[in-house]
């Protein structure tokens, strides 16, 4: 008993250093829209050193889940939470990469007039923060119904990413020279898109999980 208490409570300290890390990523991803967005070049940079921690946070809880596999050796369910946030805090780490190179855009674009006013990548970052967020809640409450939904979304995300890429294109073909900045803001817009691709591997982790279950998310198999 006390060694499965000792597991418990271990397991919950893990899952809290989780919540942080997915905290301050969702909050990177924000910041650094909102920097492009207000063309604030202090902030971007804040991103940027800020993306240090997010790694070290990953690389410190991957270290940790494993030193608890080695030494309590846990049952199978308790073994499938595991590697779950062993390969979520990948994800996150990997959607913090997608905040820092959009921060690293805002610097390239310094205080350069934009070509055209930024609305749908906003919006691409609010629906990807947004999913990200419930995917997260979904892997602490075991919501394997959430985790199934969540990736549908996805269709949002890439519409609106076809949307900015149509609208890029139409502006490099009036005037060539803003070629270099559509492909800066394309470029975010990849970055948003991906970052909720990678909220689908953490429901397809999540359902796992809970179920056993391992299979590729199929958005067309409705």
């Amino acid at each position: 008993m006390a060694i499965r208490t000792n597991f418990d409570r271990e397991l919950q300290r893990l899952q809290d250093n989780l919540s942080a890390m997915g905290s301050m990523v969702e909050e990177a991803l924000t910041r650094s829209v909102e920097a492009l967005r207000r063309r604030d070049l202090e902030a971007a940079r804040r991103v940027i050193q800020e993306d240090y921690a997010i790694n070290a946070r990953r690389f410190a809880l991957e270290g940790d889940i494993l030193v608890l596999i080695a030494r309590q050796q846990p049952l199978a369910s308790d073994l499938r939470i595991l590697a779950a946030m062993l390969e979520i805090v990948t994800e996150l780490e990997r959607i913090a990469d997608y905040a820092k190179g959009i921060a690293k855009v805002t610097l390239l674009l310094g205080q350069e007039p934009l070509i055209k006013p930024l609305i749908d990548i906003p919006r691409m970052a609010e629906k990807a923060t947004d999913m990200l967020h419930r995917a997260l809640n979904a892997f602490f409450e075991r919501d394997v119904e959430a985790a199934r939904r969540i990736p549908y979304e996805d269709d949002e995300v890439d519409a609106l990413y076809n949307q900015v890429n149509r609208e890029l294109l139409t502006y490099i073909m009036a005037d060539p020279h803003t070629m270099e900045q559509a492909n800066y803001l394309l470029w975010v817009a990849h970055n948003l898109e991906r970052t909720a691709d990678r909220v689908t591997n953490i429901c397809e982790r999540i359902i796992f999980m809970v179920t056993g279950e391992m299979k590729e998310f199929d958005a067309s198999a409705r």
